[in-house]
């Protein structure tokens, strides 16, 4: 419990659904798990559970988080997802007994298919994570990792670029409390980089609890600067000149100034020393990211800067860019293709589309034949989601406006 806010406050903002624990807020916050159900659940397990995750279980049963949480996973810098603490009970996707359940039949699963019997204790108990995709467990056998906190992510298909295509495990910490101190904010959620940030579901419901349920805007204010503790602080140890020292922070520099488009400051970062190379999302580099985004300002001072190129590093364009920046990347190390060809036209940069052209053609001899099946593979992507965009079956980022424009684009461009 935090020192920050005086008995009777804290005991307002449980009426409103918000509870603080280890430094940090939990909104949405669901009744204590009673005294029976915690044995219930202690049944179930190999060993006892950490007293750790009882005392949150004592305090809320159930609730939702909203902060970053940058974990190496299978050599992959992966933004984990820990946004709920499962519900004691309600039967929906972030069911505590659900997910249980679930764990219970892979255990059983996994004993059958090695030929032995499993005794139907769970080593690691699921209490945490987003949907289907990330899962937080905490380690519930005793041992060495008795305690520890675990963070699981499922694979993407490879046809998502840079993703991690296997599931992956890692440990967050070695307790809930370092597990939870482990939550961060990368932005500043009064300041956000973007349109969607860390931080709009909380302050999207202390607005309606504000605005519809009375919660005074002073105890909103005092919980919005306590939450905003969290954020990182990376500009101080940039200007101290030792910001190369903290690999962690060195990346949420380095991804706060792809966000932003930022040359400038990939230019103080390069000249602290900060490592330009590595994943940063994923396993995009900077410049994969900064082309993924459209930060064509950042895309081409890190080029500059000496940050590694990846030889696929075109095939992520996903907005109009110069010819200028697309023989930059090629000296630097990018490889023509047929499919970087099809997306600067696309987006509207036919000389940049002609400029990778001039370079794939001193390579291969097929230009014409790889540049007509990549445009008429991405045509028929992009008509299949313009029909159903246009029909309401499914929203797209482009909208059915920017899909046309897409679509009239590669029609009517020729080599």
């Amino acid at each position: 419990m935090s020192d920050h806010f005086a008995e009777e406050e804290l005991a307002l903002l449980r009426e409103h659904g918000i509870v603080l624990f280890a430094e940090r807020v939990i909104f949405d916050a669901q009744p204590p798990m009673g005294v029976e159900q915690i044995a219930a659940l202690q049944d179930l397990c190999a060993g006892p559970i950490p007293p750790e995750l009882v005392a949150l279980w004592q305090r809320t049963a159930g609730g939702r988080i909203d902060y970053d949480l940058h974990l190496r996973i299978n050599g992959y810098e992966e933004a984990v997802s820990w946004a709920e603490l499962f519900w004691n009970g309600g039967g929906s996707g972030h069911d505590l007994h659900d997910w249980i359940d679930h764990e219970q039949q892979n255990a059983r699963d996994a004993a059958e298919a090695s030929g032995q019997r499993w005794d139907g204790k769970l080593t690691a108990l699921p209490f945490g994570g987003f949907e289907s995709s990330d899962r937080i467990y905490a380690v519930v056998e005793q041992g060495a990792d008795y305690g520890h906190v675990l963070a699981w992510k499922q694979g993407l298909p490879e046809a998502w670029a840079h993703a991690m295509h296997e599931d992956g495990m890692t440990t967050i910490a070695h307790d809930l409390p370092a597990a939870f101190a482990m939550l961060h904010l990368d932005e500043d959620p009064l300041e956000p980089a973007g349109d969607y940030y860390t931080g709009q579901a909380l302050l999207e419901y202390l607005d309606e609890r504000h605005q519809t349920h009375g919660l005074a805007l002073e105890v909103v204010d005092k919980l919005v600067a306590f939450y905003r503790r969290a954020v990182v602080d990376w500009r101080a140890p940039l200007a101290a000149g030792t910001l190369d020292r903290d690999a962690v922070l060195s990346r949420i520099a380095l991804r706060h100034a792809v966000a932003t488009d930022d040359a400038a400051l990939v230019g103080q970062l390069a000249a602290a020393n900060v490592a330009l190379d590595g994943p940063l999302q994923g396993s995009a580099l900077a410049t994969d990211l900064a082309l993924a985004h459209g930060a064509h300002h950042a895309a081409e001072a890190l080029a500059r800067a000496g940050a590694p190129v990846s030889a696929d590093a075109l095939d992520a364009i996903d907005s109009a860019v110069s010819p200028e920046l697309v023989a930059l990347l090629l000296h630097r190390g990018a490889q023509p293709s047929a499919t970087a060809i099809a997306e600067c036209v696309a987006c509207g940069a036919p000389a940049a589309a002609r400029a990778i052209a001039d370079a794939y053609r001193e390579q291969h001899q097929d230009l014409a034949t790889a540049f007509e099946a990549a445009r008429q593979d991405m045509l028929a992507d992009l008509e299949s989601s313009l029909a159903e965009v246009r029909t309401g079956k499914r929203s797209h980022y482009l909208g059915a406006e920017g899909l046309a424009e897409r679509v009239d684009h590669l029609q009517s461009f020729s080599l």
